[in-house]
C-alpha cells in the first residue's frame, strides 16, 4: 500500500512551510539550510529503522511502542506535535514524547556517530543532535499514522521499513551515505555480517 510513495517524501512534504521555519527558529539556521538537513535526517532515520525492523523482535518492538505511545487518535498534525515539542518543558512537558530516548532505540550505540556524522556533513555542527531530537517524536508519530491506516502488522511494517532502507540507499545522497557509513561498522566500505551483528541489538535495549 505505501510501497509506491517514499516515506522519507510524504513527510518532508508534510514538514514543508511553517514546520520548517519553525525548526529554522529553534536552530537558529536559515530555511535552505534546516531544509538540506532534515532531507538528510528522515533517510538517516528511516533507514536505520529499516535495519532494526529487519528483525522480528526488532520490527514487534517498534510496533508496540508505536501503538502505546506514538497512536496519532485523529491524525498526524505534524504542526500541532512540533508545537508540543518546542513549546513541552515544565508543565507541558509530559505530553511532548521524549526524542532523545526515541534515537537512543533507533541509532543505539552509534547514536553519537549518527548526530557528528549528520552535523559535520550539514555544517550544523552541534545543533545536529537537538534536529534529530525533534525530528524523532515527529517521525514516530508518522509512522504510527501509517500502521493505523494502513492496517500494518509487525511483518508489513517491517518490510515497509525495509523497502525504505533500501530505497534510501540505492538513492544515495547525503541521507543515504550517512546511513551508509553508520551502517558499515567495521569501516571496510561494505556492509557484512559483523556490521549486522552490531547492529542487531540496538532498538529498544531489549525492552517491553
Amino acid at each position: 500500500m505505501t510501497s509506491s510513495s517514499s516515506l522519507v517524501d510524504d513527510l518532508m512534504a508534510q514538514l514543508q512551510g511553517a514546520p520548517l521555519q519553525q525548526l529554522s527558529q529553534q536552530l537558529g539556521t536559515g530555511t535552505e539550510q534546516t531544509q538540506q538537513a532534515v532531507a538528510a535526517a528522515l533517510p538517516l532515520m528511516l533507514g536505520a529503522m529499516g535495519q532494526n525492523a529487519a528483525e522480528p523482535q526488532g520490527a514487534d518492538a517498534l510496533l508496540g511502542a508505536l501503538q502505546r505511545d506514538h497512536n496519532a487518535g485523529g491524525g498526524f498534525d505534524v504542526g500541532g506535535l512540533l508545537g508540543s515539542l518546542l513549546g513541552g518543558s515544565g508543565a507541558g512537558g509530559a505530553s511532548a514524547p521524549d526524542g532523545a530516548a526515541i534515537l537512543g532505540h533507533i541509532f543505539g550505540g552509534n547514536q553519537q556517530r549518527a548526530e557528528t556524522g549528520l552535523g559535520q556533513a550539514t555544517g550544523l555542527g552541534g545543533n545536529a543532535g537537538q534536529l534529530l531530537t525533534l525530528l524523532a517524536p515527529i517521525v514516530m508519530a508518522f509512522l504510527a499514522q501509517r500502521v493505523q491506516a494502513g492496517g500494518m502488522d509487525a511483518g508489513s511494517l517491517g518490510q515497509t521499513l525495509g523497502q525504505e532502507r533500501a530505497r534510501v540507499q540505492q538513492q544515495g545522497g547525503l541521507g543515504g551515505g550517512l546511513l551508509g557509513s553508520l551502517l558499515d561498522q567495521d569501516g571496510d566500505g561494505q556492509v557484512g555480517m559483523g556490521d549486522l551483528l552490531k547492529m542487531g541489538g540496538s532498538l529498544l535495549g531489549g525492552r517491553r
